[in-house]
Order: C-alpha cells, then sequence, then structure tokens
C-alpha cells in the first residue's frame, strides 16, 4: 500500500497538474521503478471517471536501443506513444532512472537519430498542449540513482523532493494556486516589453520578447514547477552564455557549456566535458542552433544543484535557455528534434535589463 506521500503526490498531478475530467483518456507513463506512483495515479484516474492507460518501461530499454539498434529502428517513431498523444486528453510521464548514465556510452550520433524519432511526437505535444486539447504532465519520483547523482541520501533526497511538490502538506493545491498569484505579477510585468539584456559573470545577452507572450508555469505541465518562460524572437538573440552548471541530455552530462549567438543562431559552441555530443545534437536539424525557450527560475525550495533538469531548472536566482523547439503558446516559432534546457546562476554580480530598466539583480525580480 502507497504511503501517504505517495498518494498526495497522486492527488496532485491528478486533480491539480493534469485536472482530469470525466471522460478523459490518460496515458500513465514511466519506467518499472515508478510503479507504486504509477497504481496510485491510475486509482486517482478511476476515481474522477477518466480511463487509465498504462505504459512501464524495462529499466534499460533505450540503452539496448541505443547500442543495438539500426538507423531505421532509431528513427522509427513510436506508434503506439504517436497514437496517445495525437488522441488522449491526457498523458503523466513520470521519469525514474536505475541508472542516469544509460545509454552514455552510445555513440553520438544515435542518441541524434533516437531524438528524430520521437519528434513528431514532441511536435504534437506542444502544438496540442498549446490549443488546450492535450493536459502534458511531466514529473519524477526519487530513485537511489537520482539522490546519489544529487550528491544526497536517499531518505534525505524524498524529503528535499516532496518538499519542493509539497506533498506534505495538508492542502498542496493551495501551495501552487499561491505560486500562481505570486509569478503572475511577474509575467504582467514583463508582458508588452523588447528587448532584453542579461548580464553577469557567466552571461553577456540580448535578445528580443517583443510580441512573445510570458507563461506562468505553476505546477500544470511540470511537477515540481515554479519558473516564468517565453520564446525569444528567433533571430534576435546575440552575445555569449557560459552554463555554469552541468547539463543532462540523452544520458549525458556536459559540463562547462558556452554558447556564442549571432542573429539568434549558435556560431560559436564549446564544452569542457562531451563537447563532440553537444555538436553532434547542434547539427539534428537546422533549429537545434536556435532558442525555443528563455526562463526564469523562481522555486527557492529548490535550493542545490541535482543533476536533474526537471528539478534544476527551476532553481531560484537561474535563468535556463532551452535550444531548439519553442513552445507555441508562447508565440516562438522554431521546430526541431530537441528541445534542450542548459541552466547559469545569476545570484552573484548579475542582473536582466529590460526595455533599459532592472527588472531582476543578484537571483531576485526588482520590480
Amino acid at each position: 500500500m502507497a504511503n501517504q506521500r505517495i498518494r498526495n503526490f497522486a492527488k496532485i498531478l491528478v486533480d491539480f497538474s493534469a485536472n482530469i475530467e470525466e471522460g478523459d483518456r490518460v496515458l500513465v507513463h514511466g519506467r518499472t521503478l515508478a510503479e507504486e506512483l504509477s497504481q496510485e495515479i491510475v486509482q486517482r484516474v478511476l476515481e474522477r471517471g477518466g480511463h487509465p492507460y498504462t505504459m512501464l518501461d524495462p529499466r534499460n530499454a533505450k540503452e539496448v536501443r541505443l547500442t543495438n539498434g539500426s538507423d531505421e529502428q532509431l528513427l522509427h517513431t513510436n506508434q503506439l506513444l504517436e497514437y496517445a498523444y495525437t488522441h488522449f486528453e491526457s498523458r503523466i510521464k513520470i521519469y525514474s532512472q536505475a541508472n542516469t548514465e544509460e545509454g552514455s556510452g552510445a555513440d553520438p550520433r544515435k542518441a541524434m537519430l533516437l531524438g528524430q524519432g520521437l519528434s513528431p511526437i514532441l511536435k504534437v505535444q506542444f502544438e496540442r498542449g498549446e490549443r488546450k486539447e492535450f493536459k502534458w504532465v511531466t514529473t519524477m519520483i526519487p530513485t537511489q540513482a537520482y539522490a546519489q547523482q544529487a550528491g544526497m541520501g536517499f531518505a534525505a533526497y524524498e524529503d528535499f523532493f516532496y518538499g519542493a511538490i509539497h506533498a506534505d502538506d495538508a492542502d498542496p493545491v493551495a501551495h501552487w494556486l499561491g505560486v500562481k498569484e505570486k509569478q503572475q505579477k511577474y509575467v504582467d510585468a514583463l508582458d508588452g516589453h523588447d528587448q532584453v539584456e542579461l548580464k553577469g559573470p557567466n552571461v553577456d545577452l540580448q535578445l528580443s520578447i517583443k510580441g512573445r507572450t510570458w507563461i506562468n508555469s505553476f505546477g500544470g505541465h511540470n511537477m515540481p514547477s515554479g519558473e516564468v518562460f517565453t520564446g525569444p524572437v528567433e533571430n534576435s538573440v546575440n552575445g555569449w552564455v557560459r552554463f555554469n552548471y552541468p547539463t543532462m541530455y540523452q544520458g549525458r552530462i556536459l559540463e562547462g557549456v558556452e554558447l556564442h549567438f549571432e542573429d539568434g543562431k549558435v556560431v560559436k559552441e564549446s564544452a569542457a566535458k562531451n563537447e563532440d555530443f553537444l555538436k553532434e545534437m547542434l547539427a539534428s536539424d537546422e533549429g537545434a542552433r536556435y532558442v525555443g525557450e528563455f526562463a526564469i527560475g523562481l522555486n527557492d525550495e529548490i535550493n542545490r544543484f541535482t543533476g536533474f533538469i526537471l528539478l534544476d531548472e527551476k532553481i531560484g536566482g537561474s535563468f535556463h535557455m532551452a535550444l531548439g523547439r519553442g513552445y507555441p503558446e508562447t508565440g516562438n516559432k522554431n521546430e526541431s528534434s530537441i528541445h534542450w534546457d542548459m541552466i547559469c546562476d545569476m545570484r552573484e554580480d548579475a542582473e536582466i535589463r529590460v526595455d533599459g530598466d532592472v527588472f531582476y539583480k543578484n537571483g531576485k525580480f526588482t520590480i
């Protein structure tokens, strides 16, 4: 029987994040390590009158594909997923890795092909999500691998994670509605502006948000949440950024990633670790060298780097940018087979100016 934290977590995901209604078809997708949470989600979906469908992948399925799949097999789009993303009303995806470096030894070209095979599904997810036809939610469950990657004991990591989603609260939904209200003030202040300048020890960057929409992320698509984001004008990004947090993609950990932009495009890239993988991913397609998302992390309860992007991109006092596909609801039109978030700390000697005025300084909004 699931513990109370798991039951509360399922309620947050089903009742609040996905807002499952009677008749909704819901894909519950995770690894076998997510079985306990998946069962609770199924139970909660049934209680809400929905129709749960489950997909639990074996632990090392991805690594087997990368190691043994032909080019044609890696490029093949999973038709079960494609059908669910195209026709269902919701999907709840649970990251639950037993090995955070699964697939890290594979040929970077194969990782690129696997991403291209998933691209049609990602496109449908973003487009149907923008039209409010598809209530997609991405989350995770604590595992020994995630705790080890974060440099924490498992019990401490569980407390950290469940604290970040407020699963121990008597009314966690009230907390997330409070986050919504607080962050909406920043969204309202940012909307309608044009030029954004970021300056600090690791960034000297300019971009335009003219005509773009800021999104208040308070637990709908991600749990945990706590960020505001938009999609910059595609050809407007200029300058450089050094992402001083490591970044992970397709099982690879990259450190010291530095990107230089001209007219929106990455024209020079480097990394202290796994630079060859960075270059391979940037060669995925034309859109991979452009920015699809610009975001500011606002969750002060995620106060340490863990090595898992779903948590780390929300770190209070940071910003992140995603190379590749943008979210249509922001107005960004960039298309790509990748959506790769990279994070930069802004808590010391750093600021963000919007149309010349200081909006954000040393990790905090000043407005």
